[in-house]
């Protein structure tokens, strides 16, 4: 039995007068929708990504809709760490402040064990946890000093806690990211910064259906209890409710946007 998706929902203000980063920003997934719900909750979006092309087609798109002043956009390659202190730095510089930190780059891959390259497993974690790493640290360390709180909300994936053919760098990726969440929270509660993270199973968009095989999705898609993927504004709602207020004492969680969970 499938059971669809629910209605969109407006915008409450929530993050109103705050200013955020989103990696991964461009196109039609989890960041591109997460963007677009921060910006409908009030907040001034600063979006990031390896493909400058992307980047700057969705960045105009919504600065058409939201207006220019509350649209920025800085390609960032997550591996670099240079270049993630430049995106930080603009942020900064652009909005005065920073409040809000969305980690979602990460890189995935289908290879067995046995099959695997060096080459692979080193590419998806230093995107995916290697690159949580270094924005965190870059937004760490601004918030500390700047001294007014903050919230840092991490893309983890339920294949952190289950296994899954093929996926053992992505999954030991996605479980390096959970830990990192959790003792970052630690460390950034002493001055007042929460780190969370969002564990989705499977939320559809066009770039996955180009490379994921029917079988697969088929496959994944059965083990979802609604009997369908999520949207990806159903994973950006969660996100926003992490970086908002609501979420005032939440912080080293992983929240599972799936009944899939330990």
């Amino acid at each position: 039995m499938t059971t669809p998706p629910p209605p969109y929902l407006p915008g409450h203000a929530l993050l109103e007068g705050r200013a955020a980063v989103v990696t991964a920003a461009a196109g039609a997934g989890i960041g591109g929708a997460t963007a677009r719900r921060l910006l409908e909750e009030g907040a001034r979006v600063v979006l990031s990504d390896a493909h400058a092309r992307r980047l700057e087609q969705s960045a105009a798109a919504l600065a058409v809709e939201f207006g220019a002043d509350s649209v920025a956009a800085l390609p960032c390659d997550v591996t670099d760490e240079e270049q993630v202190g430049a995106l930080f730095d603009f942020a900064q510089d652009r909005h005065g402040r920073l409040d809000v930190v969305v980690n979602n780059a990460g890189l995935g891959g289908t290879a067995d064990l046995v099959e695997m390259t060096d080459a692979q497993w080193d590419s998806v974690l230093d995107v995916t946890l290697n690159g949580t790493f270094r924005c965190t640290r870059a937004a760490l360390r601004r918030m500390k000093a700047a001294g007014g709180g903050g919230v840092v909300v991490n893309n983890a994936s339920v294949v952190g806690w289950r296994a899954q053919k093929g996926q053992a760098h992505y999954a030991a990726a996605k479980a390096g990211v959970m830990a990192l969440t959790r003792c970052a929270a630690v460390e950034a509660a002493e001055y007042g910064v929460r780190v969370n993270a969002v564990s989705p199973s499977l939320a559809l968009h066009p770039h996955l259906a180009k490379v994921t095989t029917p079988e697969l999705l088929e496959e994944l898609t059965a083990r979802e209890a609604f009997g369908r993927c999520a949207e990806p504004w159903e994973v950006a709602n969660v996100i926003v409710f992490l970086a908002s207020g609501y979420s005032s004492y939440l912080t080293g969680e992983v929240l599972s946007v799936s009944s899939q969970h330990p």
